[in-house]
């Protein structure tokens, strides 16, 4: 693993943080911030994206368990996540650490602009030892606009920064190839090289107070190992343990690299934006010779190789690009489709010459084929 100072993601769910019957536990609480402070001691970034609002704030609502409405969630969500941040405030003003409240939904990731200045004021924070702690808006988040739960929204997040690793932190110690709760011959996976579909067949439901499983964790990861970043499963139990976790003796299960191999490298900020999070607003049919190109000799798309255009879009918006039927990558258009039709009419040129999509604004289907396809608008 890359020795020195590390960019780390810590995810941490409600099962890790909240009392059996809702509200915080100060104990976990305390373990969590320990544990993140030794982190940064050691003179590691970290970003902490914790759960924990509704958690923390339905039975100041009068609910004996978390709610099922879309509205009383929101409603806990709102008095939650104050009482969560008072907590973290209090905590890490202890190791002289202070905190910022960063609250996202999935529009911020999806407007070019807004994932920009997210990016831009994330990375001054780091740079001012401030510990940024993110948590999707759930107040005024509504089911179009969610990333499912925060292992997902944890895995955008580790990405969007570069981080170095991806620590998510769960009421188990990693993956078993048994359910160890009613199996007791089950046996921890220490690593996985990647997650395959029998991968997370092995993995069960939610937990009792959060949204989350280990299925859910294992899309994260594998999310997160496409962005190039590795990820971490595991139980905190001790303030030491994440910083066992880089030294490559964590109990729980690696994804995506071993302990003793170097860290991955993240996608560009831009291609995260065009691979995960862009509107789709058309695509086009390419030849084989255009895709070769693209994919094999990391060329631009020119307007030779397109042969067909389907949708409305304008200049510097997102398209797909398939071939023989198949999605072979996304990216930034230079041109409209008005334009691309005109010049692939029997009456415009015939060899039409300029780039459709440059190197640098294009992604393969690998990147994000895996977590839901196009966002298609």
């Amino acid at each position: 693993m890359k020795k020195g100072k590390m960019r780390l993601v810590v995810k941490v769910g409600s099962s890790s943080l909240a009392a059996p019957g809702g509200g915080c536990d100060p104990a976990k609480m305390s373990l969590l911030v320990s544990a993140v402070s030794r982190l940064r001691d050691a003179g590691h970034q970290v970003v902490l994206v914790s759960s924990g609002a509704v958690a923390s704030g339905f039975r100041r609502l009068g609910y004996q368990q978390r709610p099922r409405t879309l509205a009383a969630k929101q409603a806990a969500a709102a008095i939650g996540q104050s009482l969560l941040m008072q907590t973290y405030t209090e905590l890490f003003a202890a190791y002289g650490c202070t905190v910022a409240q960063i609250l996202l939904t999935r529009g911020d990731f999806s407007d070019r602009e807004r994932y920009h200045h997210a990016f831009q004021t994330l990375s001054l924070l780091l740079e001012k030892n401030v510990l940024p702690i993110i948590n999707e808006n759930d107040t005024v988040s509504v089911a179009e606009l969610t990333f499912g739960d925060n292992d997902m929204l944890g895995a955008l997040v580790a990405g969007l920064v570069h981080a170095d690793l991806y620590l998510i932190l769960t009421d188990t110690n990693g993956l078993y190839d048994k359910d160890p709760r009613t199996h007791a011959d089950a046996v921890r996976i220490p690593y996985l090289p990647a997650v395959t579909d029998e991968v997370e067949a092995l993995a069960g439901g939610a937990s009792r107070l959060g949204t989350g499983g280990m299925r859910s964790k294992l899309i994260a990861a594998k999310t997160a190992q496409q962005l190039g970043v590795p990820s971490f499963i595991g139980h905190l139990a001790q303030p030491s343990d994440l910083l066992d976790v880089l030294d490559g003796s964590g109990s729980g299960t690696y994804v995506g690299f071993r302990p003793e191999s170097p860290a991955g490298h993240a996608l560009p900020t831009r291609k995260q934006w065009i691979a995960l999070h862009s509107p789709v607003r058309g695509r086009i049919s390419v030849d084989r010779g255009a895709a070769e190109a693209v994919l094999r000799h990391r060329r631009s798309l020119l307007l030779a190789g397109v042969r067909d255009v389907d949708g409305a879009f304008a200049p510097g918006e997102v398209i797909e690009v398939y071939c023989d039927g198949q999605l072979i990558g996304r990216g930034v258009s230079r041109c409209s489709a008005a334009d691309l039709r005109a010049k692939l009419s029997p009456a415009g040129p015939a060899r039409p010459k300029g780039i459709v999509i440059h190197r640098d604004q294009w992604t393969e289907a690998a990147c994000f084929a895996a977590i839901g396809g196009s966002d298609r608008t």
